[in-house]
């Protein structure tokens, strides 16, 4: 059974850091890629990340464009996510998720992964 575990999520203050751990279990991902998710109070979840396992190629939205990085550690089945210069409005609970097989998409479709983790909470505070 696949379990994927995030971490480090918590309360910061604009323009701070965080760094976001999501750990998987249960398969070793070799193919597809691994995603995170963000989903603010009353609004649709959105696309932030990805990173594909075999080649490490990176996907990002727009808005976090330079602020943020996406990394992984396939010996530890580990993707991070590095936040820097957080604002307010990217409060929202931030989930990953892992994607099995390989396709030519960005990853950016949520409906596109295989599973998903619980989520971690992050709160930017101003």
């Amino acid at each position: 059974q696949v379990q994927l575990v995030e971490s480090g999520g918590g309360l910061v203050q604009a323009g701070g850091s965080l760094r976001l751990s999501c750990a998987a279990s249960g398969r070793t991902f070799t193919s597809g890629a691994m995603g995170w998710f963000r989903q603010a109070p009353g609004k649709e979840r959105e696309f932030v990340a990805a990173i594909s396992w075999s080649r490490g190629t990176t996907y990002y939205t727009d808005s976090v464009t330079g602020r943020f990085t996406i990394s992984r550690d396939n010996a530890k089945n580990t993707v991070y996510l590095q936040i820097n210069s957080m604002k307010p409005e990217e409060t929202a609970v931030y989930s990953c998720a892992a994607r099995a097989t390989y396709y030519s998409g960005t990853y950016s479709i949520s409906d596109d992964y295989d599973y998903w983790g619980q989520g971690t909470q992050v709160t930017v505070s101003s």
